[in-house]
């Protein structure tokens, strides 16, 4: 996922804000509990994404994929003051973990979960979003954007992640490789849709800003 060189890479995260201590100790549960560790935001691109929430103070917030809460913490720093984060996860052997955090952070009564498909609850929401973050399922990220873009406010933000996908998507394709070829389908798309405007950002493993008009 690092495609800077590791010294500027490590210069740029050690002069960027430091991650603050309920996430280090979320991470640092997440490294030794859960499956899949490498799945959590972390530090510096949790900082990126706190700056780009409190850049844009939204009044509602959708997450696709919370994993074990980090990102969600993260997003919840920027929201206004009556602002509250709809996250979505698919697996409930996270749930008390999540909570474990979300009481110790102070924004318990800001963020809403939902535990299930997030195809089928997306639609069952009505509420206009500021900002979404997708960070779910690859194969699957075309049909989420389907599901919210029309969710959205204007001047809305759509955050998406992994859309480099380790380097994935400039070698050449193996056609038993789905998630690939969804994500390369998924940036042509967002890159071409005339309802937004994008952005792809080489950070970490590729984090596309889209801006709705």
């Amino acid at each position: 996922m690092h495609f800077l060189p590791e010294n500027i890479d490590n210069y740029a995260v050690n002069h960027s804000q430091e991650e603050p201590k309920i996430l280090q100790e979320l991470s640092r549960e997440t490294w030794q509990k859960v499956l899949n560790p490498r799945m959590l935001s972390g530090a510096f691109q949790g900082r990126i994404l706190s700056m780009i929430t409190k850049l844009i103070q939204p009044k509602n917030i959708l997450e696709i994929g919370t994993y074990t809460g980090y990102s969600a913490l993260c997003l919840a720093e920027g929201l206004s003051s009556e602002g509250k984060i709809i996250t979505i996860d698919k697996n409930e052997e996270l749930e008390t973990l999540q909570n474990k955090y979300f009481e110790k952070s102070g924004f318990r009564n800001q963020i809403e979960q939902y535990v299930g498909n997030a195809l089928e609850i997306i639609p069952t929401i009505d509420r206009k979003f500021d900002l979404v973050f997708i960070d779910a399922d690859k194969s699957n990220y075309i049909n989420y954007f389907h599901l919210i873009i029309n969710k959205m406010n204007s001047g809305g933000i759509i955050l998406s992640d992994n859309v480099l996908w380790s380097g994935k998507v400039v070698e050449k394709l193996d056609p038993k490789d789905k998630d690939t070829k969804i994500l390369l389908e998924y940036n042509k798309l967002l890159n071409s849709d005339d309802r937004i405007e994008t952005v792809l950002l080489p950070i970490r493993d590729g984090l596309t800003i889209s801006r709705v008009k």
